[in-house]
Protein backbone atom coordinates (compact mmCIF):
# COMPACT_ATOMS: atom_id res chain seq x y z
CA UNK A 1 0.00 0.00 0.00
CA UNK A 2 1.36 3.47 -0.78
CA UNK A 3 2.27 5.95 1.75
CA UNK A 4 -0.79 8.39 3.63
CA UNK A 5 -0.67 11.49 1.87
CA UNK A 6 -1.54 14.38 3.67
CA UNK A 7 -2.00 18.53 2.35
CA UNK A 8 -0.69 21.42 4.35
CA UNK A 9 -2.30 24.93 3.09
CA UNK A 10 -0.33 27.92 4.51
CA UNK A 11 -2.85 30.67 4.84
CA UNK A 12 0.01 33.51 4.89
CA UNK A 13 1.02 35.56 2.03
CA UNK A 14 4.75 35.03 1.03
CA UNK A 15 5.47 38.58 2.19
CA UNK A 16 4.22 37.62 5.91
CA UNK A 17 6.30 34.16 5.84
CA UNK A 18 9.23 36.11 5.11
CA UNK A 19 8.69 38.31 8.01
CA UNK A 20 8.21 35.81 10.47
CA UNK A 21 11.45 34.16 9.45
CA UNK A 22 13.49 36.94 9.33
CA UNK A 23 12.26 37.00 13.38
CA UNK A 24 13.91 33.45 13.68
CA UNK A 25 10.19 31.79 13.14
CA UNK A 26 9.67 28.87 11.03
CA UNK A 27 6.80 29.01 8.26
CA UNK A 28 3.39 27.97 9.64
CA UNK A 29 2.82 25.17 6.53
CA UNK A 30 6.69 23.47 7.53
CA UNK A 31 5.79 23.65 11.09
CA UNK A 32 2.80 21.90 10.46
CA UNK A 33 4.23 19.39 8.17
CA UNK A 34 6.98 18.44 9.98
CA UNK A 35 4.07 17.65 13.14
CA UNK A 36 2.36 15.55 10.78
CA UNK A 37 5.55 13.74 9.65
CA UNK A 38 6.27 13.03 13.21
CA UNK A 39 2.56 11.84 14.35
CA UNK A 40 2.37 9.84 11.35
CA UNK A 41 5.39 8.15 10.38
CA UNK A 42 6.58 7.64 6.89
CA UNK A 43 2.94 10.08 5.39
CA UNK A 44 4.33 12.34 2.26
CA UNK A 45 3.29 15.95 3.20
CA UNK A 46 2.70 17.98 0.62
CA UNK A 47 2.32 22.29 0.46
CA UNK A 48 0.64 24.32 -1.16
CA UNK A 49 0.19 28.37 -1.05
CA UNK A 50 -2.81 30.30 -2.13
CA UNK A 51 -2.07 33.21 -0.35
CA UNK A 52 0.71 33.33 -3.22
CA UNK A 53 -1.18 34.10 -6.18
CA UNK A 54 1.18 32.74 -8.47
CA UNK A 55 1.29 29.74 -7.30
CA UNK A 56 -0.39 26.50 -9.20
CA UNK A 57 -3.16 24.92 -6.75
CA UNK A 58 -4.57 21.16 -6.67
CA UNK A 59 -7.78 20.72 -7.71
CA UNK A 60 -10.33 17.73 -8.61
CA UNK A 61 -9.29 14.28 -8.68
CA UNK A 62 -5.72 15.49 -6.93
CA UNK A 63 -7.27 16.81 -3.54
CA UNK A 64 -9.36 13.89 -3.63
CA UNK A 65 -6.33 11.83 -3.70
CA UNK A 66 -4.98 13.08 -0.17
CA UNK A 67 -5.78 11.23 3.00
CA UNK A 68 -6.06 14.26 4.71
CA UNK A 69 -5.95 18.23 4.41
CA UNK A 70 -4.40 20.47 7.27
CA UNK A 71 -5.30 24.58 7.24
CA UNK A 72 -2.17 26.64 8.89
CA UNK A 73 -3.18 29.53 10.85
CA UNK A 74 -2.82 33.36 9.14
CA UNK A 75 -2.09 36.82 9.62
CA UNK A 76 -4.69 37.83 6.63
CA UNK A 77 -8.54 38.56 7.48
CA UNK A 78 -11.05 36.71 5.87
CA UNK A 79 -13.38 39.54 5.49
CA UNK A 80 -10.96 41.90 3.45
CA UNK A 81 -11.96 40.17 0.50
CA UNK A 82 -8.73 40.27 -1.21
CA UNK A 83 -7.58 37.94 -3.66
CA UNK A 84 -5.12 36.33 -1.25
CA UNK A 85 -8.34 34.96 0.91
CA UNK A 86 -10.91 34.25 -1.78
CA UNK A 87 -8.79 32.00 -3.37
CA UNK A 88 -8.28 29.70 -0.13
CA UNK A 89 -11.91 29.84 0.54
CA UNK A 90 -12.24 28.67 -2.87
CA UNK A 91 -10.05 26.19 -2.11
CA UNK A 92 -11.33 25.09 0.88
CA UNK A 93 -14.55 24.82 -0.39
CA UNK A 94 -13.54 22.50 -3.20
CA UNK A 95 -11.48 20.53 -0.56
CA UNK A 96 -14.62 19.83 1.48
CA UNK A 97 -16.81 18.62 -1.49
CA UNK A 98 -14.30 15.69 -1.89
CA UNK A 99 -14.71 13.86 1.20
CA UNK A 100 -11.45 14.13 2.26
CA UNK A 101 -10.96 15.32 6.30
CA UNK A 102 -9.80 18.24 6.68
CA UNK A 103 -8.59 19.87 10.13
CA UNK A 104 -8.13 23.67 10.37
CA UNK A 105 -5.93 25.55 13.28
CA UNK A 106 -6.89 29.36 14.08
CA UNK A 107 -7.35 31.13 10.08
CA UNK A 108 -8.43 27.08 9.36
CA UNK A 109 -11.19 27.13 11.47
CA UNK A 110 -12.21 30.37 10.07
CA UNK A 111 -11.81 29.69 6.30
CA UNK A 112 -13.77 26.69 6.87
CA UNK A 113 -16.47 28.49 8.57
CA UNK A 114 -16.73 30.57 5.73
CA UNK A 115 -16.50 27.73 3.12
CA UNK A 116 -19.30 26.34 4.47
CA UNK A 117 -21.66 29.22 4.68
CA UNK A 118 -20.81 30.76 7.88
CA UNK A 119 -19.11 34.32 8.61
CA UNK A 120 -16.00 35.92 10.47
CA UNK A 121 -16.04 38.87 12.39
CA UNK A 122 -12.99 40.96 14.10
CA UNK A 123 -13.72 39.78 17.58
CA UNK A 124 -15.18 42.69 19.60
CA UNK A 125 -13.76 41.30 22.77
CA UNK A 126 -10.02 42.43 21.06
CA UNK A 127 -6.93 40.31 20.55
CA UNK A 128 -6.68 36.68 22.02
CA UNK A 129 -2.61 36.36 22.32
CA UNK A 130 0.01 33.52 23.83
CA UNK A 131 -2.44 31.38 25.33
CA UNK A 132 -7.01 30.37 25.43
CA UNK A 133 -7.35 30.61 28.96
CA UNK A 134 -9.97 28.52 30.62
CA UNK A 135 -11.20 26.89 27.31
CA UNK A 136 -13.90 24.59 28.28
CA UNK A 137 -15.33 21.44 26.06
CA UNK A 138 -19.02 21.12 25.54
CA UNK A 139 -20.89 18.50 26.16
CA UNK A 140 -20.84 17.85 22.78
CA UNK A 141 -17.27 18.10 22.79
CA UNK A 142 -16.69 16.27 25.90
CA UNK A 143 -17.61 13.12 23.95
CA UNK A 144 -16.05 13.64 20.57
CA UNK A 145 -13.11 11.55 19.35
CA UNK A 146 -10.72 14.74 18.42
CA UNK A 147 -10.71 15.46 22.77
CA UNK A 148 -10.18 11.93 23.74
CA UNK A 149 -7.51 12.26 26.37
CA UNK A 150 -7.61 16.06 26.61
CA UNK A 151 -8.93 17.82 30.07
CA UNK A 152 -11.96 19.41 30.29
CA UNK A 153 -10.99 22.82 30.81
CA UNK A 154 -7.45 23.93 29.21
CA UNK A 155 -5.15 26.40 28.30
CA UNK A 156 -3.77 26.41 24.96
CA UNK A 157 -1.45 28.12 22.31
CA UNK A 158 -3.46 30.83 20.40
CA UNK A 159 -3.21 34.14 18.64
CA UNK A 160 -6.35 35.74 16.94
CA UNK A 161 -8.23 38.98 16.23
CA UNK A 162 -11.18 37.47 14.84
CA UNK A 163 -13.86 35.10 15.17
CA UNK A 164 -16.67 33.45 14.05
CA UNK A 165 -19.67 35.30 14.35
CA UNK A 166 -21.94 32.90 12.60
CA UNK A 167 -21.72 29.09 12.24
CA UNK A 168 -22.80 27.27 9.14
CA UNK A 169 -25.86 24.80 9.06
CA UNK A 170 -24.23 21.21 10.33
CA UNK A 171 -22.07 22.57 12.61
CA UNK A 172 -21.47 21.78 16.29
CA UNK A 173 -19.44 23.90 18.97
CA UNK A 174 -17.47 21.49 20.55
CA UNK A 175 -15.21 23.88 22.81
CA UNK A 176 -15.68 27.67 24.05
CA UNK A 177 -14.04 30.12 26.77
CA UNK A 178 -14.83 34.03 27.65
CA UNK A 179 -12.61 35.47 24.67
CA UNK A 180 -14.82 33.42 22.16
CA UNK A 181 -17.95 31.49 22.29
CA UNK A 182 -16.72 29.01 19.34
CA UNK A 183 -13.07 27.84 20.06
CA UNK A 184 -13.46 24.55 17.89
CA UNK A 185 -15.79 23.52 15.90
CA UNK A 186 -17.12 20.03 13.61
CA UNK A 187 -18.46 20.72 10.74
CA UNK A 188 -20.52 18.31 8.72
CA UNK A 189 -21.31 18.88 5.05
CA UNK A 190 -23.19 16.72 2.57
CA UNK A 191 -19.80 15.30 1.46
CA UNK A 192 -17.48 15.66 4.37
CA UNK A 193 -16.59 15.83 8.25
CA UNK A 194 -13.90 18.90 9.17
CA UNK A 195 -12.74 19.72 12.31
CA UNK A 196 -11.32 23.29 13.16
CA UNK A 197 -9.87 25.12 16.57
CA UNK A 198 -9.62 28.82 17.23
CA UNK A 199 -6.49 27.85 18.78
CA UNK A 200 -2.69 26.47 17.86
CA UNK A 201 -1.75 23.16 19.30
CA UNK A 202 0.87 22.80 16.59
CA UNK A 203 3.03 25.79 17.69
CA UNK A 204 5.49 24.90 20.17
CA UNK A 205 6.25 28.01 22.55
CA UNK A 206 9.48 29.12 20.76
CA UNK A 207 6.69 29.86 17.92
CA UNK A 208 4.15 31.83 20.36
CA UNK A 209 7.40 34.06 21.45
CA UNK A 210 8.46 35.11 17.68
CA UNK A 211 4.98 36.25 17.04
CA UNK A 212 5.06 38.64 20.37
CA UNK A 213 8.55 39.53 19.05
CA UNK A 214 7.02 40.14 15.56
CA UNK A 215 3.81 42.14 16.62
CA UNK A 216 5.90 43.87 18.84
CA UNK A 217 4.85 47.24 19.99
CA UNK A 218 0.85 46.94 18.70
CA UNK A 219 0.85 44.05 22.06
CA UNK A 220 2.00 47.51 24.27
CA UNK A 221 -0.74 49.79 22.75
CA UNK A 222 -3.27 46.95 23.29
CA UNK A 223 -2.75 46.81 27.20
CA UNK A 224 -0.87 43.59 27.14
CA UNK A 225 2.64 44.22 28.24
CA UNK A 226 3.80 47.58 29.50
CA UNK A 227 6.87 48.46 27.63
CA UNK A 228 9.47 46.85 25.38
CA UNK A 229 11.41 45.64 28.15
CA UNK A 230 8.46 43.50 29.34
CA UNK A 231 7.48 42.03 26.08
CA UNK A 232 10.78 41.18 25.72
CA UNK A 233 10.71 39.52 28.96
CA UNK A 234 7.81 37.74 28.72
CA UNK A 235 8.97 36.32 24.76
CA UNK A 236 12.55 35.10 26.47
CA UNK A 237 10.36 33.35 29.01
CA UNK A 238 8.59 31.32 26.65
CA UNK A 239 11.71 30.46 25.23
CA UNK A 240 13.07 29.58 28.02
CA UNK A 241 10.08 27.33 28.84
CA UNK A 242 10.25 26.07 25.30
CA UNK A 243 13.66 24.66 25.57
CA UNK A 244 13.31 23.57 29.43
CA UNK A 245 9.32 22.81 30.25
CA UNK A 246 10.08 21.38 33.81
CA UNK A 247 11.14 25.24 34.70
CA UNK A 248 8.60 25.49 37.68
CA UNK A 249 9.07 29.11 38.21
CA UNK A 250 8.32 30.23 34.65
CA UNK A 251 5.13 27.85 34.30
CA UNK A 252 3.88 29.28 37.66
CA UNK A 253 4.70 32.91 36.64
CA UNK A 254 2.92 32.53 33.40
CA UNK A 255 -0.17 30.44 34.73
CA UNK A 256 1.29 27.65 31.58
CA UNK A 257 -0.48 24.28 32.49
CA UNK A 258 0.87 20.66 31.83
CA UNK A 259 -1.48 20.93 28.97
CA UNK A 260 0.52 23.37 27.39
CA UNK A 261 4.08 21.70 28.58
CA UNK A 262 3.30 18.50 27.57
CA UNK A 263 4.01 17.81 23.37
CA UNK A 264 1.57 15.22 23.42
CA UNK A 265 -1.20 16.26 24.72
CA UNK A 266 -1.02 19.64 23.49
CA UNK A 267 -0.97 18.31 19.78
CA UNK A 268 -3.72 15.25 20.70
CA UNK A 269 -6.05 17.15 18.60
CA UNK A 270 -4.25 16.95 15.61
CA UNK A 271 -3.25 12.79 16.68
CA UNK A 272 -7.37 12.34 17.41
CA UNK A 273 -7.77 13.73 14.17
CA UNK A 274 -5.16 11.56 12.58
CA UNK A 275 -6.32 8.69 14.31
CA UNK A 276 -10.21 9.07 13.95
CA UNK A 277 -10.72 10.65 10.93
CA UNK A 278 -7.64 10.42 8.33
CA UNK A 279 -6.63 6.79 8.73
CA UNK A 280 -10.16 5.41 8.82
CA UNK A 281 -11.25 7.13 5.68
CA UNK A 282 -8.61 6.14 3.75
CA UNK A 283 -9.23 2.49 4.29
CA UNK A 284 -13.03 3.21 2.94
CA UNK A 285 -11.11 4.62 -0.03
CA UNK A 286 -9.10 0.99 -0.61
CA UNK A 287 -5.71 2.56 0.86
CA UNK A 288 -4.65 1.44 3.62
Amino acid sequence: MPSPRLLVIEGNSPETMAVHVSFGGTPASKGYSDLLRELLPGASVDICFPADLAAALPAGESLQGYDGIAITGSSLHIYSGTPSVTRQIDLVREALSTGTPIFGSCWGLQILTVAAGGVVRKNPKGREIGFGRGIRLTEAGRKHPMYIGKFDVFNAPTVHLDEVETLPEGATVLASNAVSVVQSVEFKTKDAIAWGVQYHPEYPLRELAVIVRRIGTGLISEGFFANEGDLKTFAQDLDQLDSDPECKRLSWRHGISQNVLDKKLRVSEVANWLEYQVLPTRVKRGRG
